[in-house]
């Protein structure tokens, strides 16, 4: 009788572990609406099963690649490999997205063995010698195939990223590629980790009332609303969430709590304890400069920007330096006025960076008559989302419709089917708004699929837009700063990239552009929002309903160009950074603190402010895809500054004509032609830096 019930117990769970490999949802078919990700299905434990699984389909099929017997052809070979790898991918997107925004201890150690996963096996597929001679030999002959221009660019690209992914090395020096990649990969991963776990551990709680003193009502109930969620009774909680320490920078009166938020801010991940990066940056910056040295570039930078829009580092540092003297002679004028004020409010103190917020407040007061706060009672966050929503279907046609049958990761995302004009599908996107300690700081855009074309079928996009906004409390709902609003504009115009995408292959699809190109469609957005025709569209009282009024219009653009010293100066510091991390000859393991000081000395950065992102927290280039690539906003603000001038010069800014050809050559082409010939097709002429420099009044 035992030995039968423990033969069903065996038989029992031999079953259930078929059944779970066999029910994977990562690697099974989505039986959901548009086929969107079964978050009420996928759990923790089916990550790395569906990686392994889906990593050992993809080698199949770059095995029966490089095993055909047939000559190369464009088909059998590059269309092969772009279509190769797609459930491997799926997978990939959806735990890149979880890891993101609902990161936890259990996704972490995932993350852990993923990585060396994924990168071992990206390095077999650029290192296999068999597949890059099938690759080479179908480039060696397209002049004489016939190829449309998707394809001409397809192609090119796949021989690049096999020529820079290491393919022409020998043996030896693979060996080490392969180590120095498995290396960048853990220590990418350990940046990112430490900078969240920074985030989340400083806690700024206040117990005296009177140390509230300055703070906006609102500002006083959501501290109190964070502190009731830590288990604080009666107290008030402050983190440096930028939602949370941006509104006490600029409203408090406690100088002594500004400096203590804002240290702990701008030391992230340099106080020299087990979450310290110093040594993991200067690492990655060795690392990167050995890789681009084996592959033949004397950088990073150089490696990097060979295929960007600016070429070379001289032509970066060249657009930098351009801006860089108009913006620090305005940033001093900024300065100068605010320690003015100081004085003539009788303090004697000099002003330090975590002033600069409070300062800057009350200088823009008593020059435009204008505080923030008068404002944001007319963005309430869903009526931002319609606003953008609408200025969408002002400009395009396309439509927005909430669905509540999509499975969802977290209560917080809300889903919407896009349709265009004509009411047929377009794609998915997802919103996740409110910051959470799960969540990595900052906002961004990618994809739970990209649009693509496969044996004739249009594959839709399912397109997902995540923010760190201010957070709804007991009895008031989210409602948003100016800058929030920029930012949810912003990267909604990311979304409209993936979106409106009509390409063929997914390599060249959607925000698959240069990296100094992908931030103009987001950028333009921004132009938008503020704007007088918009604005009254969607700015309306949360309580009343009221429009908002023509004066506070003219206090925001008037008050627009405010500040922009500060602004663009921090902004083009952390380029100089970045661009100097990057530009290293020498494989050394610098002194973090000391490399960067000299960085923003020899540009003259003043003392009151401090570089957008220092390089211990400095995650778009240590933990994420902008390595020599932080100056592609500005660069991108050239082209979205010249772009919005095109509406404004029509005398309509949702000219519909000019929105169209604007869908057509830079939303739907994605990366399928050069990015600057795409301009020109929608400008009629090269971009100009005049706009930009009036836009943010240096000129």
């Amino acid at each position: 009788m035992k030995r039968i019930l423990f033969t069903s117990i065996i038989i029992g769970l031999l079953f259930m572990a078929c059944e779970q490999k066999e029910t994977n949802p990562l690697i099974e078919n989505w039986d959901t609406p548009f086929q969107t990700p079964p978050f009420d299905k996928i759990n923790n434990g089916h990550y790395l099963p569906a990686f392994k699984t889906a990593v050992d389909m993809h080698k199949k099929e770059i095995e029966k690649i490089v095993d055909n017997p047939e000559a190369p052809t464009f088909e059998n070979t590059i269309e092969a490999l772009e279509y190769s790898g797609s459930n491997l991918t799926r997978v990939a997107n959806v735990f890149s997205a979880m890891s993101s925004a609902m990161i936890n201890d259990e996704l972490l150690e995932i993350s852990r063995e993923v990585s060396p996963l994924l990168s071992k096996h990206n390095d077999d597929i650029n290192l296999n010698p068999e597949l890059f001679a099938r690759v080479k030999a179908v480039h060696d002959q397209k002049e004489n195939i016939d190829l449309t221009k998707e394809q001409e660019i397809l192609l090119d690209k796949y021989y690049k990223d096999f020529i820079r992914g290491g393919a022409n090395l020998n043996d030896t020096d693979k060996a080490a590629f392969r180590k120095i990649n498995d290396e960048l990969s853990m220590l990418s991963l350990k940046f990112g980790e430490n900078v969240l776990k920074e985030t989340n551990k400083f806690q700024l709680v206040i117990e005296d009332e009177s140390d509230l003193a300055g703070l906006p009502q609102g500002v006083i109930d959501a501290a109190s609303d964070e502190a009731k969620s830590k288990g604080y009774e009666n107290k008030w909680l402050f983190t440096i969430q930028k939602p949370s320490m941006i509104p006490f920078l600029q409203y408090s009166q406690k100088r002594d709590l500004k400096e203590k938020i804002y240290k702990a801010y701008i030391n992230k991940g340099d106080n020299g304890d087990s979450l310290d990066n110093k040594k993991n940056l200067t690492k990655m910056a060795a690392l990167r400069l050995k890789r681009a040295n084996l592959l033949g570039y004397p950088t990073h930078a150089h490696f990097v920007l060979e295929e960007q829009m600016a070429k070379t580092p001289d032509n970066v540092y060249d657009l930098l330096n351009k801006l860089w003297e108009p913006a620090l002679k305005v940033a001093k004028q900024e300065r100068d006025e605010m320690q003015k004020m100081i004085y003539e409010e009788g303090d004697d103190f000099k002003l330090e960076s975590w002033d600069w917020w409070y300062y800057a407040e009350k200088v823009k007061k008593a020059k435009y008559a204008f505080d923030e706060e008068e404002v944001r009672p007319y963005f309430q966050v869903k009526n931002v989302i319609n606003g953008v929503f609408g200025l969408a279907t002002d400009l395009f046609g396309i439509q927005f419709v909430e669905r509540n049958d999509i499975p969802k990761y977290h209560p917080d995302v809300k889903t919407f089917e896009v349709k265009d004009k004509d009411g047929s599908h377009i794609g998915i996107l997802y919103t996740d708004y409110f910051p959470r300690e799960s969540k990595r700081g900052g906002a961004w855009m990618d994809a739970f699929r990209k649009q693509s074309r496969k044996n004739g079928e249009f594959i839709h996009p399912v397109i997902y837009n995540v923010g760190n906004f201010s957070k709804p409390t007991a009895d008031k709902p989210s409602l948003l700063s100016i800058d929030e609003v920029n930012t949810l504009f912003h990267e909604f115009g990311h979304a409209l990239h993936g979106l409106l995408s009509d390409c063929t292959y997914e390599t060249l699809s959607g925000t698959a552009t240069p990296r100094d190109f992908v931030e103009f469609p987001s950028q333009v957005m921004e132009n938008w929002c503020m704007h007088p025709q918009v604005i009254k569209k969607y700015a309306k009282h949360y309580k009343t309903g009221e429009v908002i009024p023509d004066e506070l219009i003219e206090k925001i653009n008037n008050s627009s160009k405010f500040n922009q010293g500060f602004a663009t100066v921090e902004y083009l510091a952390a380029s100089f950074l970045d661009m100097d991390w990057h530009s290293i000859t020498e494989p050394m393991e610098y002194d973090a603190a000391e490399f960067e000081n000299k960085s923003l000395n020899k540009i003259g950065l003043i003392p009151e402010i401090i570089s957008r992102y220092r390089s211990t927290y400095f995650n778009h280039i240590f933990a994420g895809g902008y390595s020599s690539g932080y100056y592609s906003y500005i660069w991108s603000e050239v082209l979205d500054a010249d772009a919005f001038r095109a509406f404004v010069e029509s005398g309509d800014v949702l000219n519909q004509e000019l929105a169209q050809k604007y869908r057509t050559f830079i939303l739907a082409s994605g990366g399928m032609d050069d990015a600057m010939e795409l301009y020109r097709k929608f400008r009629g002429k090269d971009p100009e830096i005049e706009p930009l420099l009036v836009k943010r009044g240096l000129k």
